[in-house]
């Protein structure tokens, strides 16, 4: 566990340090309740060795501010002036244990184990919102479902892997649910209690994605104002997902592979290494293998992840499955709406297989929540797709007309409709920007003024 100490006393804070580095948690300590509290903001922490009296203050309402402000963190008071008249209201007041100082360490290991049992269902109950959430807002149980034999073979392999430690590599174009799927195989894993963290690798500059992944020390870089724990440290004991790691800068790719082979990493700043126990699960749609031969990914990170590699494939790879996952689809976002839509037109349908889907299981769900939302009928119809979907060159940029390039259309329709194509077909508004050519905040600009926010 991640240990915040809280006392006046130096002599007691240093020993308790040493106490529960020695049992093999990591401890900070603080002075006072407003540091403390500050603490608890910028920095995670599974634990609160809390003294009842620091100073001044009483430390019966520093817990209070924290079961308050910080609910999912466990206190447990400790101090020299025991009573049962303050043990009892510590525990009114949301304190999870009672330690009376001095304290052997028999009596500390009990607090300690009480507190990881703590920790632990709050990760259970974290993970579990999740899963509730994710579910409420729109994923339905058919993207695990496939007739395709391909399919088939990848989510066995994916799914017999999920209960080793092996890392995991998932390739394949965007939108085919690499993300989706990641998390999936960490929910079958055996540390499916503890964290599931995502990195995005292209989304910050290499400054920034180092800190967001190992953290740094105050000073630094300019901004540092202060430390920061970073996203493996918040990954401890579960998985680290690594999404689109072909855009992992050279100059990180060392420090990651340290991570991977010797369990170990450094803050931005620092040169204390620490210990770090997690999984990974690293996602990418480019080609890594060209990547090593042009120099721009080490060989040697290659070979450590392509460990369980499985390739998604495309959608228009994978007919067998497209009209079940378009019908499932629209059950779901029907009865998130609350509307009676029963299934495609002959025309709808046919228009559904026709079109390539360039931004794969991604663009079919939001042109399926679109038609949805939009159809005033009981059955989707044609008119109720997209125009895009609708071109007979299917993977041309169309027209809001239907016609392709070159057709008697203004360059502003042809622009709103690749638009709308690019970022239907993006992990993010980032990548499509990257796509377009244009900066991020040209694209807002022009979603705004073709009304797609």
């Amino acid at each position: 566990m991640d240990i915040l100490i809280v006392d006046d006393d130096p002599t007691v804070r240093s020993s308790t340090l040493i106490a529960v580095e020695a049992e093999g948690h990591y401890g900070e300590w603080s002075e006072n309740g407003a540091d403390a509290l500050a603490r608890l903001r910028d920095d995670h922490f599974d634990l609160v060795l809390l003294d009842l009296q620091l100073g001044e203050e009483n430390g019966l309402d520093v817990l209070s501010e924290i079961r308050k402000k910080f609910p999912k963190v466990a206190v447990v008071m400790f101090t020299a002036h025991a009573s049962i008249k303050t043990a009892v209201e510590a525990t009114q007041r949301g304190a999870l244990d009672y330690l009376q100082k001095p304290f052997a360490p028999d009596d500390l290991r009990r607090v300690l184990t009480v507190g990881q049992k703590f920790s632990k269902m709050e990760r259970r109950i974290e993970t579990l919102e999740v899963a509730v959430a994710d579910a409420a807002s729109g994923s339905p149980s058919c993207e695990f479902e496939s007739r395709d034999p391909a399919m088939k073979e990848v989510f066995d392999i994916l799914f017999r892997a999920a209960g080793t430690p092996a890392t995991v590599l998932i390739l394949g174009e965007s939108g085919t649910g690499k993300s989706v799927v990641a998390r999936a195989v960490h929910q079958r894993s055996a540390v499916a209690a503890k964290p599931f963290v995502t990195v995005s690798c292209p989304s910050l500059s290499k400054e920034l994605l180092e800190s967001e992944l190992f953290g740094h020390v105050k000073g630094s870089f300019t901004g540092a104002v202060k430390d920061q724990w970073g996203k493996v440290k918040a990954a401890e004991g579960g998985t680290l997902f690594l999404d689109e790691i072909g855009e992992l800068p050279m100059e990180i790719q060392p420090k990651l592979l340290r991570l991977w082979q010797e369990r170990e990493y450094e803050r931005l700043g620092e040169n204390k290494s620490r210990p770090a126990e997690v999984r990974v699960i690293a996602a990418t749609n480019r080609d890594l293998k060209a990547q090593v031969e042009a120099g721009e990914f080490r060989e040697d990170l290659f070979y450590r992840l392509n460990v369980i590699a499985v390739e998604m494939p495309p959608l228009r790879a994978r007919p067998s499955d497209l009209e079940h996952f378009a019908e499932s689809y629209l059950e779901f976002f029907a009865g998130q709406l609350g509307r009676p839509i029963t299934g495609f037109s002959e025309e709808a349908m046919a228009a559904v297989r026709a079109y390539p889907w360039p931004g794969n299981l991604r663009e079919l769900k939001n042109v399926v929540e679109r038609a949805a939302i939009l159809t005033r009928e009981r059955t989707i119809s044609t008119t109720d797709l997209p125009p895009g979907v609708l071109s007979p060159e299917g993977g041309e940029v169309a027209a809001p007309a239907g016609g392709s390039l070159g057709a008697r259309v203004s360059l502003e329709e042809v622009e709103r409709e690749h638009i709308r194509r690019v970022v239907a077909g993006s992990d993010s508004l980032s990548e499509a920007a990257e796509v377009l050519g244009i900066d991020q905040a040209t694209l807002y600009r022009k979603r705004k003024k073709y009304g797609m926010e």
